[in-house]
Order: structure tokens, then C-alpha cells, then sequence
């Protein structure tokens, strides 16, 4: 395949992933998610990231029907991101997108599901020992002694049940000798098992014989370097003859490099022309030797770091007395169990961390109880909501006007300014995300059907044709398409006088409920509306007063089948109360007069008597 063909990649870019990786590796690193592969080639991350969302889950990304549900996706990823224990499995949850085939849904929910579980089962040590070794395994960049101590960590801390079965896997006492194997090896064994290979490097202190004739090769390596120098050194005006000059080269050459003088003098050239013709000779022929000798040495470690390293399912073939060449070594086992536990227990981790459940799969609906808004820091009021068809209404255990109701297609949410209506929709639509991608989400209980698109549109305060031709331009043609289509609708009086967006707002409703589609459309304007559908209802979210901090109290929990009221006499009272100008006060007050004066009055001294009671 031309990398060009990949989405995103044009000629510069494929140049540049061409010269930096090769087409072949390059495509390698596309098909396998790794952005850091594409990043050390020069992308910049966030289009790395983009490039193989695009590559590995072009279909998933069309769930995103706006730029609106894009948002809260990356968002979602980013959270999620942050929680991850290594910088590859963050890589890995940056690039998911949503699944099509509800059995991959279901087993992804599976393997999170019981990764947080396995995490949260852990004690604080445990998970401090479990955190420090995917920490060192990150610093080390995942070299293979890291990978396997990593491996040894989640065995001790009892990591070996599913998700992680092939962590559990691997023999424990092959993992500690391939641990102390890999500390005498310099650099990293290739994966794929290339421990038949000549091309493992010993590291120093590894073999005690070994580092004593590579010191005794160095030495004698500078000595030839500067053989001139050693003459000058051996040459003394006593020397009466030439052999004696040449017992005195062979003397300071063991002296200086350690090696034993027979060992010199039987490098030494039988017959040489002149004095430095000896010690140069001498000098080049020892360093000769000693290079045989240590790569002699080398091999000899090698051997028993590949015997220490071992071969699992080569020794298993061994003893049926079937071919042993071509298993993977335990290494290379470790080594990608580590990478795949990284990834689900990071996973596991988000989930376990921010109090996420397993949402129950339906044919059809979006339900939630006791949901929290993933992106809102601090204590926050669960809510509870839903439309289409489900169960948490029945049987719940949650009080009858907290659970949604069950059977309508559409739902038209009203109420108070800040009454967290937009809070909500960006709710049910990190659910209905996180859950598209197989990941646990935050409520106490949830129900979530299978959606071809979702539809998240913010209100945005602009009020002219262009915007609201746009925004219906985004809006209804995935409505209108094919399949499943969640709408989350915010606020379209804001785009367009208020009657007209009533009509339009009747409009989209009954279109909602003629494509079997499901939605929440938040508006104001509840009372201009024409009678809804059958499907359709409408709900409400009311403020209920001023805090002693004179801060708008909301009970953000819907009532449902009820019109929510706004509230200005709250807002004017709270206007009222922090006015410190006295004409600024009157105009203030006099507002209060056109809203109710009466319901002011009351919401002040409700204030001052709760701060006072406080």
C-alpha cells in the first residue's frame, strides 16, 4: 500500500516518513497505531494521532457526526490519557475511536472492566510496585530487561487472571533468570526471537574474564597506537644488543596492558627489521590475539545468556522431540504481554479512579443513573436521565422521580440559566462515546444503544443566517442518514429569533421521532411550542434559590414531564445584593420591580437568614 493512500498523508509527509523510516517500516507503524514511530519521524503528535485514528478506524470516526462530538471525543481521550501508566499506552488510548461490531464493544467492556477490577483489588503497595515498574519500564523506552522486570512485578502483585492470562502465563522462575540474563546484555534482543543470533552484546561486568581482556585489548590497542612512543620508552643507552632491547619491549608491554609476558613474547615476530619494526609488529599481532580472545569470551557469555534467556515453546517442542527453532523466547512474550497490560490496566485505572461502571448493551436508548459530567472537577450533583427504551426505571431502587422515564424517542429539556442543561447533553454524550468504544462510563448504572452517528451541537451565541444555516447544514443530515442517530441539541433560539426557532424546534422533534432517531433538544421556549409528538416529552430543571454565598442553587436533576421555569428574580437578587453604587442599586431594584419585587424581597431574606444561620 503507497502511504499516500492513507488518509492525511500527502506528499510531503510520505516523503518524510519515507526518508525517516522507510515506506515499509513506515506502513508497519501506521498499521500498528504507533505514534511514536510517527513522531520520531517528525509528525507532530497531534496528527500522528489523527493519521491513524483515521488509518485503523476510518468507520468509527463517522460516529462523530460535529465538530461538537469531535470535542468531547478528544477530550474524553486525553482524560483517559492521563491516567495511563506508560507512554506507548497512552499513545495506544489516543488513537482508539468508536466500534461498529457490538461483540468488539462487549469484549473490550469485558477486558477494562475486569483490568479495573484487578487494579482496584490491589493494595497501596502493591500498586505503588506496580506504578515504579511501568515507570522504569518507560524510562528504559520498554528495553527488554525492563519488560520482563515489569512482567515479574504484575506476577508478585497477582496480575495473572484475565485480562492479564498472559502475564499469568509465564513461568516465573524463567522470567527471573531471563531478568538476570538480560542485565548482562548491552542494548536490546530482537523480539521476534533473534537469540540464535551473533549480535547480542555482553555488558561490562557481566563476565570478570571477559572485562579483563577487554581492558587488556584497550591497553594494547593505545599502545599501538602509539608504538613510536613505546620505543622511545624500552630504548636505553644500557642496552647493549637487540635482544635485549626486544625482552625489554616484551617486559613493558605485560607491564602496561596486564597480559602475561610468555603471551607477548609469543606474538612477537621471529625476525623483525629493525627495532621499530619489533615493536610495532609486536604491538599489532598482540592486539590481534587479544581480539580473538575476547570475541572467543563473548561467545561464550552469549551462550549462556541465550541458555538463561531460554526458549518456552521451543523447550516445550524439545521434549516432544519436535523442531525447537522459531518459538518465542520468553522475552519476546513478556515483552508484549507488558505492552498489552499497560494499555487495559491503564484503562482500568481511568475507569477505577473516576468511579466508571459497565454500561449495559440495548438494541435501543441512552439511559443513566446518578451520572456524573466526566470534565467537571469537585463534588457534582449526579443526575439521572434517559430517552428510548430501557429498564433503570424499573426495579431501580432510585425514587420514581429520579428515574427516567421510559419509551419516548424525544425529549425537550427546559429551565433556569446555569441549570447545567448543557452540562447534561455533554453528559449523555461522553456516555454514549465511552461506551461506543468499549470503555466504562460515569454513572451509577447505564443503558446504551448502538449509534451509527451522534450529534452533539453547543449553543453558540450568534444570531445571523450564516450560523444558522450552517448549523442546520450539521445537524440534519445525519439525521436523515441511515442507521442509529443520537441528536443533543443545545439552545437554537440562539441562532435565530425566537419564533422562528420554535418552528424549527417542532420541526426537528417530529423529524427525530419520523427517523427513529433519538434526541434532547434544550431550549427556553417550551411555551412556544406546538403540541409534541406522542414520542416526546418535556422536562424541567428549576433553581431553587440563592447559597449564603448568594451563588444560584440548582437542582440539576430533571423533573420529569415538567416545564422549568426561569428564574431572573434569583439573578436581579443576586444583582441587588453585590450592587456596592447606590445608583447602580436603584437600576438594579428597579428590575427587581418588573420580575416581582415580592419574589426578591423573599430570595434575599432567604439568603440572609441561611448565612446568618450558618
Amino acid at each position: 500500500m503507497r502511504l499516500q493512500d492513507y488518509w492525511g498523508i500527502g506528499p510531503k509527509t510520505s516523503e518524510r516518513l519515507t526518508e525517516a523510516l522507510g515506506t515499509e517500516r513506515a506502513v508497519a507503524a501506521i498499521e500498528s497505531a504507533d505514534v511514536r514511530a510517527l513522531v520520531d519521524a517528525g509528525l507532530h503528535r497531534g496528527r500522528a494521532t489523527r493519521i491513524l485514528r483515521r488509518a485503523n478506524g476510518e468507520a468509527g470516526m463517522d460516529v462523530l457526526a460535529t465538530g461538537d462530538a469531535r470535542s468531547v471525543y478528544d477530550e474524553l481521550l486525553a482524560l483517559a490519557a492521563d491516567a495511563a501508566l506508560t507512554a506507548h499506552a497512552a499513545d495506544r488510548i489516543r488513537v482508539m475511536t468508536p466500534l461498529l461490531d457490538r461483540n468488539a464493544v462487549g469484549d473490550r467492556l469485558d477486558r477494562v472492566v475486569a483490568a479495573r477490577d484487578g487494579w482496584s483489588g490491589l493494595d497501596e503497595a502493591d500498586r505503588e510496585a506496580v506504578e515504579r515498574a511501568f515507570a522504569a519500564y518507560d524510562e528504559a523506552d520498554g528495553s527488554d530487561l525492563a519488560a520482563v522486570e515489569t512482567a515479574v512485578a504484575l506476577r508478585e502483585a497477582g496480575l495473572t487472571a484475565d485480562p492479564f492470562a498472559d502475564i499469568g502465563a509465564l513461568d516465573g522462575d524463567r522470567l527471573r533468570d531471563a531478568a538476570d540474563a538480560l542485565a548482562d546484555v548491552r542494548g536490546s534482543i530482537d523480539p521476534a526471537g533473534g537469540l540464535d543470533g551473533d549480535d547480542i552484546e555482553i555488558a561490562a561486568g557481566a563476565d570478570a574474564e571477559l572485562d579483563r581482556l577487554r581492558d587488556q585489548l584497550a591497553a594494547a590497542r593505545d599502545l599501538a597506537d602509539s608504538a613510536f612512543d613505546v620505543l622511545e620508552s624500552v630504548r636505553d643507552g644500557s642496552l647493549r644488543d637487540f635482544e635485549a632491547l626486544e625482552a625489554a619491549t616484551i617486559d613493558h608491554v605485560a607491564r602496561e596492558t596486564g597480559v602475561e609476558p610468555a603471551t607477548v613474547r609469543a606474538a612477537a615476530p621471529d625476525e623483525a627489521l629493525d627495532a621499530a619494526d619489533f615493536v610495532s609488529a609486536t604491538l599489532r599481532d598482540l592486539v590481534v590475539e587479544l581480539e580473538a580472545a575476547v570475541d572467543e569470551r563473548e561467545a561464550a557469555v552469549a551462550a549462556d545468556v541465550r541458555e538463561r534467556l531460554g526458549d518456552e515453546s521451543g523447550a516445550d517442542a524439545a521434549e516432544e522431540g519436535d523442531d525447537a527453532s522459531g518459538g518465542d523466547t520468553t522475552v519476546a512474550r513478556a515483552t508484549a504481554a507488558v505492552s498489552e497490560a499497560a494499555f487495559l490496566l491503564s484503562l482500568g485505572r481511568f475507569a477505577a479512579e473516576n468511579g466508571h461502571v459497565r454500561p449495559t448493551l440495548v438494541d435501543d436508548g441512552i439511559a443513566v443513573r446518578g451520572a456524573r459530567n466526566p470534565f467537571l472537577a469537585g463534588e457534582v450533583q449526579p443526575v439521572s436521565y434517559g430517552v428510548g427504551s430501557h429498564s433503570l426505571a424499573d426495579g431501580s431502587g432510585v425514587a420514581s422521580a429520579d428515574a427516567p422515564p421510559t419509551g419516548d424517542r424525544v425529549s425537550v429539556l427546559t429551565g433556569a440559566n446555569s441549570g447545567g442543561k448543557t452540562t447534561l447533553l455533554e453528559t449523555l454524550c461522553a456516555v454514549a462515546l465511552l461506551a461506543s468504544m468499549g470503555l466504562p462510563v460515569p454513572a451509577d448504572a447505564a443503558e446504551v444503544g448502538t449509534f451509527d452517528r451522534i450529534v452533539f451541537h453547543r449553543r453558540h451565541a450568534s444570531f445571523n443566517a450564516g450560523v444558522l444555516e450552517s448549523t442546520l447544514k450539521s445537524v440534519v443530515p445525519p439525521l436523515v442518514a441511515e442507521g442509529r442517530t443520537l441528536m443533543l441539541v443545545d439552545e437554537f433560539e440562539a441562532i435565530t429569533e425566537p419564533g422562528r426557532a420554535a418552528d424549527l424546534l417542532n420541526g426537528l422533534v417530529t423529524l427525530t421521532v419520523d427517523r427513529g432517531a433519538l434526541g434532547v433538544y434544550v431550549t427556553h421556549l417550551a411555551d412556544d411550542l406546538s403540541p409534541l409528538p406522542e414520542a416526546a416529552r418535556i422536562d424541567g430543571i428549576f433553581a431553587e434559590g440563592l447559597t449564603n454565598d448568594l451563588d444560584l442553587r440548582v437542582d440539576y436533576q430533571p423533573r420529569f414531564e415538567t416545564v422549568g421555569k426561569s428564574t431572573p428574580e434569583f439573578i436581579v437578587s443576586r444583582l441587588v445584593a453585590n450592587a456596592g453604587d447606590r445608583g447602580v442599586r436603584a437600576g438594579f431594584e428597579h428590575l427587581a420591580g418588573a420580575v416581582g419585587e415580592e419574589a426578591v424581597q423573599r430570595t434575599l431574606s432567604d439568603a440572609e437568614w441561611a448565612a446568618n444561620d450558618d
